[in-house]
This record gives C-alpha cells, structure tokens and sequence, in this order.
C-alpha cells in the first residue's frame, strides 16, 4: 500500500469515526429533550425510554461498525480473505 492509499484509507477511518460521533452526540441531545418534554407534558408516564433504547441499538450497531466492522467481515476482513485465495490459488 502506497502512501496516497494509505492517506485514503486513514481519512476514510477518521470520516466513520466523525459520523459516529456526530451521531451519538445528536442521540444523547434528542433524548435529553424527548425526556424533558416526556416529564413536561406527562409526569405519570414514560414513554421516551421506547425512542432511547431502540436508538440505542441502532447507535450500538453503528459503533460496532466503526470500531470493530473492519475487522469482523469488513474491508479490511474483505481483502485479508481475498488475498488468502488468491494465495491459495496460485500454490495450486
């Protein structure tokens, strides 16, 4: 890998892990104001814990992609399996 891929691919990186974050700060902020107003308008029921945790999921599923996807069946997984059989192939 020459120095311009790798400058791509570590700016790539950092563009997830800005997404991410850009992300979970826009996920705590919502759910601060959901809960705000959940309290406001309906101090006997709690409905915004449903919008907070099936968000949550998606926001856990997003840092599993960031910090973990390119080592479990991502690119970085993509192209080690490639090379293996490619490797394979030609010893046979």
């Amino acid at each position: 890998m020459d120095e311009q891929e790798r400058h791509a691919h570590a700016r790539r990186q950092v563009e997830e892990i800005r997404g991410f974050y850009t992300h979970f700060a826009i996920y705590v902020v919502v759910n601060l104001l959901l809960f705000t107003i959940n309290m406001v308008t309906s101090p006997g029921g709690l409905w915004f814990y449903w919008v907070t945790i099936f968000w949550g999921v998606g926001v856990i599923f997003h840092a599993l992609s960031v910090f973990v996807g390119g080592r479990v069946f991502g690119r970085e997984w993509e192209e080690r399996k490639i090379r293996e059989i490619m490797e394979r192939e030609e010893r046979r």
